[in-house]
């Protein structure tokens, strides 16, 4: 395996990109990554002929790159109308970089004029320049993919891959093809990486940066070889990932700022990649179970670069967006207030927090919000800042403050070393500097608003001793306010004034408003058991009731109808939760005399690269064993008297429930416990106390998988049958693999957890609606289409629909 430094002058100017980010009527944004700094301009251009032919430049812009390392400059240049010519929907437009003037343009830089990348697929057209279209004028036009959980050794074929199928498709035509890409978080993993992937990664984060890092160890001794760093990263980060009795997830964490740079080039792009990698039984001679573990990982890897070139082109051809998740930076990043204590009261915790998000800025977060990165923003000083450390080779104590502030790393207690909080309300919150980078952000297109939640670091952690472990709240209450009830306000704001006409909300949450009962079942045990490592206790909303209530609360006192976007828990679904109010959770306002109806749908899209057994479990018609069923939940602001009623087969029981002195109080007011033998429902004593707040959360069908017409061939093909097995463990192996692999059994009856990415549309807007339900009245509808890869013939790509009514439903009977 060469190593870049030997191989880096043969490589084309481009080492990734370009990706198209931010893009607006009146701004367009491109990211790319170089090895020699250069002023890049970009240009947009209208076409023709249904996007086959260029017509004049529209759109135009220059920067100059960045300096992060020697040989790693970047970029997200922003172009602007050159004649007062605005972007519409309904067109297709092209876009093409040039480099200092116009010496150079994308296809030299992309080529290197080197045979091996001589022929770089980036367009979808003979003209070769990318082409986008903006989201469209009307609602049942609009495309919007989304997915997240992509891990590059994650086992299966990378479903990013079906993005460039599914453009290829429909490129010519603007209000068909997709026209916006939400990445909803764990862009990479930080934590768990391959080890040869590890070797690859750090000897070309130290050859692009020009200088290797000085990590803060105590033990100069501290073994950071490949495989070898799960103690390190346990007891001098303070990082929890091989807590879960799975050292192989942390045995190759990322630490230094080369190694979570470079695993973003990695990602994105084919540059970089060597040609072959060490095999196993040279690493390993003398360990046949590290060798035989090596070779798999390798071959993950392979299967990952495999199909990297067809990722590239369609991140070069759709506006993309994204926002955190854990791993983006380590596995259970910010998750209570004892991970925080522990790893940011560490040096090397904090050093490793730090190089993460500095990474996800430069390389996410930058494309994102472009206008919190020009000069005098918090973003612009960040940049500064950075090309100092850099030049410094990690020694300019200044610049890193000025890293760790903008980045939002609490300050340190000059007594104990711990990180500082504020008190937000009954919660702790992280300390920042005022001049903090936000990370949430807000699109606005013709007829829709997407609000991209920051979940990770303005949680709210319970106050009080032996606390440290609780579920904390996802947002902070200054969070609600900031994140969700100020920019929805701002859309009204601009309806009002005739400069908006929003019809539709989607909010993209990286975790998960509602999980399936299996992993709230295994959440609450391992809570109760101190194990809150184990299964990510409390990064779904559902975890924490007053949370999720004043989420509904924020969202539903100003919209009727919200689209929840997530991912983060490696299966995709659909679920509809119906609300019904007189007083919403936590509002000081008198009752309505009528309760009013809301409907929140959550599309949850996972994983796209990230293999997970008992995910599969749920995938297959044996989790039509144990079906979803129907939670019914009720809220009071002030605590009523309840009574419960339980059913054990023949025998019924009444209990009074003691009443909280204070409230809100919030209840399932239905379901099972422990077994279906036990039934039981909550009755208010009094009918004068109705609840304030109720909604009823079910879980909608996935339909039979449909497969896609121009793959239809492929089963046509004759299948080659294998040898017979040379033993009768190897039939019995085969004979169970048969039947997993079977049609029949992988139409599971609720999500889709094969490698996944998930196309949202909607039906419906185009007709008059009335405010609810009514016979015979098309609805309006959601649709997800969840494209995967299918086990029983590996090349077909097919598509499980979710079909989901966008009317409120009328107040169900108040059965009490």
């Amino acid at each position: 395996m060469q190593p870049l430094s030997q191989r880096l002058s043969h490589l084309p100017l481009i080492l990734a990109g370009p990706i198209l980010r931010r893009t607006e009527s009146q701004a367009v944004t491109v990211w790319v990554a170089l090895k020699q700094p250069r002023t890049v301009t970009l240009k947009v251009y209208a076409t023709v002929e249904e996007g086959s032919q260029i017509d004049q430049p529209l759109l135009s812009g220059t920067q100059p790159t960045v300096k992060v390392g020697e040989f790693l400059h970047l970029v997200a240049v922003v172009a602007t109308p050159l004649h007062h010519s605005a972007l519409l929907p309904g067109k297709i437009y092209a876009y093409n970089l040039f480099f200092d003037g116009e010496t150079e343009d994308l296809a030299t830089a992309l080529s290197g004029n080197t045979d091996k990348f001589r022929d770089v697929p980036i367009s979808y057209f003979s003209h070769n320049l990318p082409t986008f279209a903006l989201p469209a004028a009307n609602i049942d036009d609009l495309r919007i993919l989304h997915g997240s959980c992509r891990k590059i050794h994650g086992g299966d074929r990378d479903a990013a891959a079906i993005i460039d199928d599914l453009i290829a498709r429909q490129a010519q035509y603007a209000n068909n093809r997709p026209q916006q890409l939400f990445f909803t978080g764990d862009q990479i993993y930080g934590d768990d990486v391959a080890d040869a992937m590890l070797a690859v990664l750090t000897e070309a984060g130290d050859t692009l940066l020009g200088w290797q890092e000085q990590l803060p160890l105590q033990q100069a001794d501290s073994d950071l070889k490949p495989g070898q760093r799960c103690e390190t990263a346990k007891l001098e980060a303070g990082l929890t990932a091989m807590l879960v009795n799975k050292e192989h997830l942390a045995k190759s964490h990322l630490f230094s700022l080369g190694e979570y740079l470079t695993i973003y080039l990695f990602a994105w792009s084919p540059v970089l990649w060597p040609d072959t990698f060490a095999q196993g039984e040279t690493v390993y001679p003398n360990d046949r179970k590290q060798s035989k573990r090596w070779n798999q990982e390798v071959k993950d890897l392979l299967s990952f670069r495999a199909e990297l070139h067809k990722v590239r082109r369609a991140l070069a051809n759709i506006p993309t967006y994204t926002i955190f998740d854990d791993h983006d930076v380590t596995d259970d990043w910010y998750l209570n207030r004892w991970w925080c204590l522990s790893v940011l009261s560490k040096p090397l915790g904090r050093r490793v927090i730090l190089n993460g998000l500095l990474a996800y800025a430069l390389f996410q977060a930058w494309g994102n919000t472009p206008d919190r990165f020009v000069c005098g923003e918090a973003g612009g000083e960040l940049l500064d800042a950075v090309q100092l450390w850099s030049a410094s080779q990690g020694t300019d104590e200044a610049a890193y403050q000025i890293l760790a502030q903008r980045l939002g790393l609490p300050p340190q207690n000059p007594q104990t070393g711990q990180p500082e909080f504020w008190q937000d309300g009954d919660v702790w919150v992280l300390q920042r500097d005022r001049r903090v980078l936000q990370w949430n952000y807000t699109l606005r297109g013709p007829k829709h608003e997407v609000l991209l939640l920051d979940t990770r670091t303005y949680r709210g952690y319970p106050v009080g001793e032996n606390r440290e472990i609780d579920p904390p709240m996802l947002l902070s209450p200054t969070a609600f306010k900031t994140q969700i009830a100020e920019p929805l306000e701002e859309t009204d704001r601009l309806v009002q004034a005739g400069e908006s006409d929003i019809e539709l909300t989607l909010v993209i949450l990286p975790t998960n408003v509602v999980s399936l009962r299996a992993i709230d079942w295994a959440q609450r045990s391992d809570l109760e058991k101190g194990r809150v490592f184990h299964s990510d206790v409390g990064d779904s909303w559902n975890f924490h009731q007053a949370a999720l209530s004043q989420l509904l609360s924020e969202l539903f006192q100003r919209r009727d109808r919200v689209v929840v976007l997530s991912g983060d828990i490696h299966y995709s679904c659909a679920v509809r939760l119906s609300y019904w109010f007189t007083r919403h959770f936590g509002t000081p306002k008198p009752p309505l005399a009528l309760e009013q109806s809301r409907l929140l749908v959550q599309l949850t899209s996972s994983a796209i690269d990230n293999v997970e057994w008992r995910a599969r479990v749920a995938h297959s018609r044996l989790k039509s064993l144990l079906p979803e069923p129907v939670e019914e939940w009720v809220g009071w602001n002030e605590p009523p008297n309840l009574v419960e009623v339980q059913v054990n087969g023949d025998r019924i029981q009444t209990l009074t429930l003691p009443a909280s002195g204070e409230g809100p109080i919030i209840r399932q007011v239905k379901g099972t416990q422990g077994h279906s033998a036990l039934a039981w429902r909550v009755f208010p004593q009094d009918l004068k106390q109705l609840p304030d707040w109720r909604y009823r959360i079910e879980w909608v069908p996935r339909q039979r998988a449909t497969l896609l017409a121009d793959e239809k061939a492929q089963l046509l093909l004759p299948t080659t049958l294998s040898s017979p097995p040379a033993s009768l463990q190897e039939q019995l192996v085969n004979g169970v693999l048969l039947v997993w692999r079977n049609p029949w059994m992988q139409e599971g009856r609720e999500v889709v957890a094969c490698n996944n990415i998930s196309l949202v549309s909607f039906q419906g807007f185009d007709l008059p609606q009335t405010p609810l339900s009514e016979p015979n009245q098309p609805p309006q509808t959601v649709i997800q289409d969840t494209y995967w890869r299918t086990p029983w013939q590996p090349t077909s790509i097919v598509y499980s629909r979710y079909w989901v009514s966008l009317t409120r439903d009328e107040p169900p009977p108040t059965r009490y």
